[in-house]
C-alpha cells in the first residue's frame, strides 16, 4: 500500500514537473531562433544576436516602465517578464561563451562587444534600480529579479574579462611560437 501511495504521488508529481515545463515561456521570438541557429557556428555572430537581443529586452524594460497609458498591473507583470527575459538571455550569451572557450575557438574579437555590453547592461540595471528607489513598493517589487539579472551581469562580466586575458595570452604565445618554428626552420 506504502509503495503505491509512494508510486502515484511519483508519478503525479512528475506530470506536474512536465507541465509546469510545458508552459515555460520561451524568451525569444521563432525570428530570433531562426537567427541564433543560422549563426550556430560562428561565436562573433552569434554572441552579437545575445547582446543584441539582451539590449532588446531592457529597452523594453524602459519602455514599460516609463508609459502612462500601461494599467499598473499590466506594468506589473510585463516588468517582470522584462526582467525574467533579459536575465534567461544573457544567461544564455554567457553559456555561449563558455561553449566556445571549452571548444578551443579564438574568442578575442568576439568577447570585445560582449565585455562592452557587460558594462552597458550593468549601468543600465543600476539605473533602473535607482529609479525605483524613489517608490519603496516598487523597488520590493522587482528586488529579487533585479538583483538576480544586476548579479548575472557583474559575474559574467569579470568571467568575460578573464576569458579574453587569458585568450590574449594563449593566442598571443601560439602566434609567438609558430614565428619561432618557421624562423628557425627557414
Amino acid at each position: 500500500m506504502i509503495k503505491l501511495a509512494l508510486s502515484v504521488f511519483l508519478l503525479t508529481a512528475s506530470a506536474l514537473s512536465c507541465a509546469a515545463q510545458q508552459h515555460r515561456r520561451d524568451p525569444l521570438s521563432e525570428l530570433e531562433i531562426d537567427q541564433l541557429r543560422d549563426a550556430a557556428q560562428e561565436p562573433e555572430a552569434r554572441l552579437k544576436l545575445y547582446i543584441a537581443f539582451a539590449r532588446a529586452r531592457l529597452e523594453k524594460l524602459q519602455q514599460i516602465r516609463s508609459d502612462p497609458k500601461i494599467i499598473d498591473t499590466d506594468k506589473d507583470k510585463q516588468i517582470r517578464a522584462a526582467l525574467q527575459d533579459f536575465t534567461e538571455i544573457y544567461d544564455e550569451l554567457d553559456e555561449n561563451v563558455d561553449t566556445f572557450a571549452d571548444r578551443g575557438d579564438d574568442l578575442r574579437k568576439a568577447l570585445k562587444p560582449v565585455i562592452e555590453a557587460d558594462t552597458e547592461f550593468g549601468s543600465k540595471l543600476r539605473a533602473f534600480k535607482l529609479a525605483l528607489e524613489s517608490s519603496r513598493d516598487e523597488a520590493e517589487k522587482y528586488d529579487f529579479l533585479l538583483g538576480t539579472a544586476m548579479e548575472a551581469v557583474d559575474s559574467a562580466a569579470k568571467d568575460h574579462r578573464d576569458l579574453l586575458a587569458e585568450q590574449d595570452a594563449k593566442f598571443k604565445n601560439k602566434k609567438n611560437k609558430a614565428h619561432k618554428e618557421t624562423a628557425g626552420g627557414g
